[in-house]
C-alpha cells in the first residue's frame, strides 16, 4: 500500500489547524486525499488552512474551536460525525506555551496551559474515542513536546502539561490494546520547529518577551513545521507508538535515559551559564 493510500478517504481530526504543525499537517493529510475536519480559534488563520486544503482538493469541515471548552468539543465531535458519518484519525495538536520560573509566575498561568494543552487534549480524545473505536481503523495522535521527555528551567508550566499529556498518551495506548480495540496511539515530540507557539506564549514578569521570542525563531527553531507533519503521517502510518521529531529530541532523549535525574544538574548549570 503507498503512503497516499493509506490515507485516503480518511476522516481526519486536527485541532489547532490555523497555523504551524497543525497546518502543515491538514496540508499534507489532503495531499494525500483524506477529508479533514479542522478546528481552531484563530478564525482568520483557520480560513487559510482551510483555502489551501481545498485547492488541494480536499472535503473539509471547518469550525472555530476553543479545545478548552468541553461541552462545544463534545457538540463539535457530534458536527464532524454528521457531516462525516465516521471518525478515523485524531490528531489533539492545539497547544500555547508560558515562560517564566515557578517564583515568578502566577496561578493563572499555570491553569491556562494546563486548559490548552493538557485539557484540550483529554476533551478531544474523549469527545471523538467511541468514534475512533467504531471506525475499525482509528488512530489517536496527541503532540507533546520535546518538553515532555526532559525538563529545563522556566519552563515549569509547559512541561508539567506536555509531561501530562505524555503519560496520558502512553496510558490510553496500553487500554486499546488491552482491550483489543481497533486503535492506534502515537505520542508526538516534536523539537524546535517553526512555528508561532514563541510569539504567541506569555511570560512572566521581568521577562522580555520579545528577546525570548526572537532568540527561540533564531536559534532553537531549526525544523520545519511541514517537516514535522511528513514525520507524524510517517510514523501514523507505521502505527509508531512515539514520534521523535528532530535530531536534537531524538538526542536529549538519550541523554535523559543515560544519566537519570543527573540532567537535571546540568540542565542548570548551562541555565546559570546564560545568566547575567
Amino acid at each position: 500500500m503507498s503512503n497516499d493510500a493509506y490515507f485516503k478517504n480518511k476522516v481526519c481530526v486536527i485541532t489547532g489547524a490555523g497555523s504551524g504543525i497543525g497546518r502543515a499537517l491538514a496540508e499534507n493529510l489532503a495531499a494525500r486525499g483524506a477529508k479533514l475536519a479542522l478546528s481552531d480559534i484563530d478564525t482568520e488563520g483557520l480560513a487559510e488552512t482551510t483555502r489551501r486544503c481545498e485547492q488541494l482538493g480536499a472535503e473539509v469541515e471547518s469550525d472555530r474551536l476553543n479545545v478548552v471548552e468541553r461541552e462545544a468539543v463534545l457538540h463539535y465531535a457530534d458536527t464532524v460525525k454528521a457531516r462525516f458519518g465516521t471518525v478515523h484519525q485524531v490528531y489533539n495538536n492545539a497547544g500555547i506555551a508560558h515562560h517564566g520560573e515557578v517564583i515568578r509566575s502566577k496561578f493563572k498561568d499555570f491553569e491556562r496551559v494546563m486548559d490548552v494543552d493538557f485539557w484540550g487534549v483529554v476533551n478531544g480524545t474523549k469527545a471523538f474515542l467511541p468514534m475512533v473505536i467504531e471506525s475499525g481503523d482509528g488512530h489517536i495522535v496527541n503532540v507533546s513536546s520535546l518538553f515532555g521527555l526532559i525538563a529545563v528551567p522556566g519552563q515549569s508550566a509547559y512541561n508539567a502539561a506536555k509531561f501530562a499529556v505524555r503519560g496520558f498518551t502512553e496510558s490510553l495506548r496500553q487500554e486499546m490494546l488491552v482491550a483489543r480495540h481497533p486503535v492506534k496511539v502515537t505520542c508526538v515530540h516534536p523539537g524546535g520547529i517553526k512555528t508561532a507557539v514563541a510569539r504567541n506564549a506569555t511570560y512572566a514578569e521581568g521577562i522580555d518577551s520579545t528577546s525570548a521570542a526572537s532568540m527561540f525563531d533564531k536559534k532553537l527553531a531549526i525544523h520545519t513545521a511541514e517537516m514535522a507533519a511528513q514525520a507524524i503521517t510517517e510514523g501514523v502510518r507505521k502505527g509508531q507508538g512515539r514520534v521523535l521529531i528532530g535530531w536534537e529530541a531524538k538526542l536529549l532523549d538519550v541523554f535523559v535515559r543515560v544519566t537519570a535525574s543527573g540532567y537535571q544538574r546540568i540542565a542548570a548549570g548551562v541555565e546559570r551559564r546564560f545568566l547575567p
